[in-house]
């Protein structure tokens, strides 16, 4: 699958971090991009549009990325979910991956880090 194929799907609570990645996507010629500004609505959108790709923030509220990140896993168990988080990253790491995460980003998330992940993604070597 090639990057400007994929659909992705961006959870963040910051609509800074969120549009600021959105607009980075549409320049890599994805346009198949959703929005969620907390986990429920990350769950709600995953459940509607079954994204290829998703960026998920740890920190949210209503529902946290981790719990987020486990509804949909039970949605799509090959769902690919990039978790980020700029704090407590050692603790949230863990329960990332225990939950079933494909990635993890450190905060702030730099455009080539996204661009790797999906070229990664693309590949199959994540």
């Amino acid at each position: 699958m090639k990057i400007e194929d994929m659909s992705v799907l961006v959870c963040d609570d910051s609509m800074f971090a969120r549009k600021s990645l959105c607009m980075f996507l549409a320049t890599l010629g994805i346009k198949n991009i959703y929005e969620a500004a907390d986990g429920q609505q990350a769950i709600d959108q995953y459940s509607e549009n079954n994204p290829d790709v998703v960026f998920m923030d740890i920190v949210m509220p209503v529902v946290t990325g981790i719990d987020a990140l486990k509804k949909i896993k039970e949605i799509n168990d090959g769902a690919k979910v990039i978790m980020a988080s700029s704090v407590g990253t050692q603790s949230y790491l863990k329960d990332a991956i225990k939950a079933g995460a494909t990635d993890f980003l450190q905060k702030p998330i730099t455009n080539e880090q996204v661009q790797k992940t999906l070229e990664n993604i693309a590949e199959g070597v994540i």
